[in-house]
């Protein structure tokens, strides 16, 4: 008798081990892999950028080179040349490319999202990340958004919230 296939382990198969792991209330929303970058999701799905998080992946240059997940509004920009330079210690820091995106998360950009990571990498949270009552960002692929509250960053072990990580632009 043939043994069943295994299922196949997936970016999102892992986001979504890692929320149940977490025991947190979450609503998943399908989206068209066409239209997943933030701005274009928000205004296709009518959701508001000032709940839209993004998750970036930042680089530092030296050797070793480390890498760290920072977490921030759509409406903010990283503070890269200033506070993640200075929280790595490091002289140079960049954003990784797509291609050090994906080989690090195991995501495409516009899927990238805070949950299913390595747990050797950092996760930096914005501090204004936290004040809405809920937050949506990728579900590790592009056709997938999840709504959370963002009080799930209080429950992932390598979690900072970070003072003015980011900066609205004016």
């Amino acid at each position: 008798m043939e043994k069943p296939p295994k299922p196949e382990i997936t970016p999102a198969s892992r986001v979504f081990a890692a929320l149940k792991d977490l025991g947190v209330r979450h609503e998943i929303i399908d989206c068209n892999p066409e239209l997943s970058d933030t701005r274009v999701f928000c205004e296709q799905y009518g959701y508001s950028l000032e709940h839209s998080v993004n998750v970036i992946i930042a680089v530092g240059k030296s050797e070793p080179r480390q890498f760290v997940a920072c977490v921030l509004l759509a409406t903010s920009r990283l503070d890269i040349n200033h506070c993640v330079r200075q929280r790595m210690g490091v002289r140079r820091v960049s954003f990784a490319s797509p291609e050090e995106t994906q080989r690090i998360t195991d995501m495409e950009i516009g899927g990238v999202t805070a949950f299913g990571l390595p747990q050797s990498l950092p996760l930096w949270v914005d501090h204004r990340v936290m004040k809405p009552k809920f937050i949506i960002l990728g579900g590790g692929s592009r056709s997938i958004k999840l709504k959370i509250s963002p009080d799930v960053f209080q429950l992932i072990d390598n979690t900072t919230i970070v003072e003015d990580l980011a900066s609205i632009p004016g």
